[in-house]
């Protein structure tokens, strides 16, 4: 099968082509026929399996029709969890769309609002963009939703993870009721199935997922290392094995600026990205680290929702995620394209819940490796596959921090999500909350080259 059997026009077709596109993945040999005949779609499918152009080329395709006339408005509007997947987005609508007269823009927090809203006024066919951010404009009356026509969800769980419920069924309230809904998730919790189910009507559902995601091209393998030596295990290990360039996940931003003032208290130059740096020098991180000026990345890993670096050989867990597929999220960032990548975890005593529920996830244990110098005085017992724990681990704090709540407080998604909800909470002032809440790990991708 090839793209020109989809129903896409010249323009798009002669735009992918040169980008050496040509033959469908499985996602979007399903799902861009059916979005061009109008259907309401909800898919299962990790990041990395093609969903971006998914999503972009039948919106494309169904807007080059005609341009948007009216200031502050616009004809589709995409919703991500955050500020580097935006960027990314819409980057794509802009390669995509190049011989197009489309206009796009990517709205997010943490940078100044002026911009945008001039944007806006000149005139936008599509809007990508974080909730908090785009809330805060339409609140401002800098955006009018009338002429949408077309919505997605992109990354839905991970948007709902984030808190960011209230933004968006707020600002679905707002939509006009008739047009079309596509939704993406790498997960079908029971939040996204109620909020698809409310919000969504007569959707067409697809499926590309594998329960054995993260397993090929990978070697994984874990160090068992007391929580207070994990820092030196790190340092070594780098300069033991010299390793060319790794992504490393750790929990909170306050735990990235540590580790990288201690890797450089042992001469390892390391930079990190956070919720708390500013979107430009986040930005300028990420370049220099595709451009391999940066060796070691440190992130939280809500922070990494975005990056995309070609033929990445490590990713190393400092510390390991919850929920257990935000691991295979993670390590999907290595292994690209057929390449060999490796995924690295140093695991303590405690982080043993966690770690058999990963292991239950991918359906296998990790390789168990002990470094001489770090063996554990706690030891992390064996994990097994069926392990059932007591108490769930306390979710990611890094994405406590980005929404701004206290690390007692958690989304309450008891309520069936309405499309007309009337409940609001109290907020915070609008530059705070959406610079707070957006904030930034794909899946093993396939073996195409539509990893981006």
């Amino acid at each position: 099968m090839s793209f020109s059997t989809l129903g896409l026009s010249a323009p798009i077709l002669n735009a992918i082509s040169e980008l050496g596109y040509l033959t469908p993945t499985p996602i979007q040999a399903e799902a861009i026929p059916l979005a061009l005949k109008g259907k309401n779609l909800i898919a299962a499918a990790q990041t990395g399996s093609g969903k971006t152009a998914t999503f972009v080329l039948p919106t494309l395709e169904m807007l080059a029709r005609s341009e948007t006339q009216r200031k502050k408005r616009a004809r589709a509007l995409i919703l991500t969890p955050t500020r580097e997947l935006a960027v990314q987005v819409c980057k794509s609508i802009e390669a995509y769309g190049k011989n197009l007269t489309l206009k796009s823009i990517a709205i997010y927090g943490g940078v100044d609002y002026a911009p945008q809203k001039q944007a806006l006024i000149d005139g936008v066919d599509i809007v990508v963009a974080t909730p908090g951010r785009l809330r805060d404009l339409y609140t401002q009356r800098a955006i009018h939703f009338d002429e949408i026509e077309l919505l997605v969800l992109d990354e839905a769980d991970r948007m709902l993870d984030m808190g960011f419920i209230e933004d968006i069924t707020k600002i679905i309230d707002t939509l006009p009721e008739e047009r079309q809904n596509l939704l993406f998730s790498a997960t079908m919790s029971r939040q996204v199935r109620e909020l698809a189910k409310d919000t969504i009507p007569n959707a067409i559902h697809l499926s590309v997922t594998k329960k054995s995601e993260g397993k090929p091209n990978i070697d994984q393998w874990l160090v068992t290392v007391d929580k207070d030596k994990k820092s030196a295990l790190l340092s070594h290990l780098i300069q033991e094995n010299s390793w060319p360039q790794a992504l490393i996940f750790i929990e909170t931003k306050h735990g990235a600026a540590k580790l990288v003032s201690q890797l450089e208290k042992r001469g390892i130059e390391a930079e990190a990205i956070h919720s708390g740096r500013t979107q430009a020098i986040r930005e300028q991180i990420l370049a220099d680290f595709k451009a391999g000026k940066v060796k070691y990345l440190i992130s939280t890993g809500i922070s990494a929702r975005g990056i995309d670096i070609d033929e990445l050989p490590l990713v190393i867990n400092y510390d390991l995620p919850f929920p257990a597929d935000e691991y295979v999220h993670r390590i999907g960032r290595t292994g690209r394209a057929g390449a060999a990548g490796e995924a690295i975890s140093l695991v303590s005593k405690d982080d043993f819940k966690n770690l058999c529920m990963i292991e239950k996830r991918l359906d296998h244990l990790i390789e168990r490796k002990v470094v001489e110098g770090f063996e554990p005085r706690k030891v992390v017992p064996v994990s097994v596959l069926n392990f059932v724990p007591k108490n769930k681990p306390v979710r990611d704090v890094a994405a406590k921090e980005a929404r701004g709540r206290s690390e007692s407080t958690k989304p309450d998604y008891s309520k069936r999500v309405s499309s007309k909800s009337k409940s609001s909470k109290s907020r915070s002032s609008s530059n705070n909350r959406s610079d707070n809440k957006e904030s930034s790990a794909d899946n093993k991708l396939p073996l195409n080259p539509w990893n981006r």
